[in-house]
């Protein structure tokens, strides 16, 4: 009876000179110090290779050319080059804190939709960094600039929507979004963790789908998912390209303050208009008790908001059926509530949701 080894079990101390080369046909378990290294490493063969083990190895040159992709489970340092050749470098999608690390005067060469990061990609001591990042079937690459030098960032690509993900915790609801945002992709998304003020870049291309969110490339911004605010925020920038494939630029932002980072469009609905201006006088006669917006039966999910002439917030519903008349149903300061609001012009906004369209409005109330 023959045994094969299954692996490389370091417990001791290994180290590649200069010039010195290194070949993994078989997985790594690393659990003595590795990490003096010159000369090259590489991951080679047609089965899939995993690095784990206590201790982070650090290589000075990687190549990765294992066909089913090279595994990490624990971390992995690049002081110099991450030459990216054939299969991915694949780490735990659920384990952000595991990737393969690039140091301060690390880059990497090669990097395409045939060998890429699948997973996360860290960088230490850089001010500018693009992340190999993808997934099983593409390279989808973001460029992080930062206003001063980042002592660690990290990132991931994920094909997902961001509603639901499989693979990481949380859902970021599309629905949930500020007045700025008209529009958000589901159909993918990165994560990003950077505590310097940056700037990035991110591309789409047929994948992404753009023409689902609009047919005007000068709408399409990026936005993130505040951590405070739990919704989605415009980071603004511009955009390049057409529907099948462009590239967007971010204004500066706090990446830290961000869970996820995709696609969206600016602005309020492109077809908003003016509706008429009403009459309510709740008195009783039959006529212009209610404010009736004929309109909203073309969209029963729809939301009604009316403000005083201050700003104020007087009156919400949503699944608006003519229920205003005359009376506030929001906790603030209105004064004698139950005797309605007092006369005078108020400001309307409704949202028709099965349409995708907003309106806005006056209204007079004789009360």
């Amino acid at each position: 009876m023959l045994n094969a080894q299954t692996a490389l079990y370091n417990t001791g101390n290994l180290r590649i000179h200069d010039g010195g080369q290194m070949g993994f046909h078989t997985d790594l378990i690393n659990n003595g110090l590795f990490d003096e290294n010159l000369g090259l490493v590489g991951f080679y063969g047609p089965a899939a290779l995993q690095v784990s083990g206590n201790l982070i190895p650090t290589f000075f040159d990687a190549e990765f050319m294992a066909q089913n992709g090279t595994l990490l489970t624990t971390p992995v340092n690049i002081l110099n080059n991450a030459n990216f050749i054939l299969g991915d470098v694949l780490t735990p999608r659920n384990q952000s804190s595991i990737g393969l690390n690039f140091l301060a005067d690390a880059f990497h060469t090669g990097a395409a939709d045939i060998s890429k990061v699948d997973g996360y990609a860290f960088v230490n001591g850089k001010q500018e960094f693009m992340f190999p990042v993808g997934d099983t079937q593409q390279l989808r690459q973001l460029v992080l600039k930062s206003e001063a030098v980042n002592p660690i960032a990290n990132c991931a690509y994920f094909f997902e929507d961001p509603n639901s993900p499989s693979t990481i915790s949380g859902a970021f609801s599309t629905g949930s979004r500020e007045s700025a945002v008209r529009d958000v992709s589901i159909r993918e998304f990165w994560q990003l963790d950077s505590s310097v003020f940056s700037t990035i870049e991110i591309s789409w291309n047929d994948r992404s789908q753009i023409s689902l969110l609009t047919d005007d490339i000068s709408e399409i911004i990026i936005v993130g998912w505040s951590k405070s605010r739990q919704q989605w925020i415009s980071l603004g920038g511009s955009a390049v390209g057409d529907l099948s494939q462009g590239l967007a630029v971010s204004d500066s932002f706090m990446p830290s303050e961000y869970e996820v980072i995709t696609f969206g469009v600016t602005g309020l609905p492109r077809d908003f208009v003016d509706l008429d201006d009403y009459m309510v006088s709740p008195n009783g006669d039959g006529i212009n008790d209610f404010l009736e917006i004929p309109e909203l039966e073309l969209s029963p999910n729809n939301y009604m908001r009316i403000y005083d002439r201050n700003g104020l917030l007087v009156f919400e519903k949503e699944n608006y059926t003519n229920e205003f008349n005359g009376f506030a149903t929001t906790n603030n300061f209105v004064i004698n509530r139950d005797k309605g609001l007092p006369s005078g012009v108020y400001f309307y906004i409704v949202r028709l949701d099965d349409l995708d369209l907003e309106f806005q409005g006056f209204l007079y109330l004789a009360n």
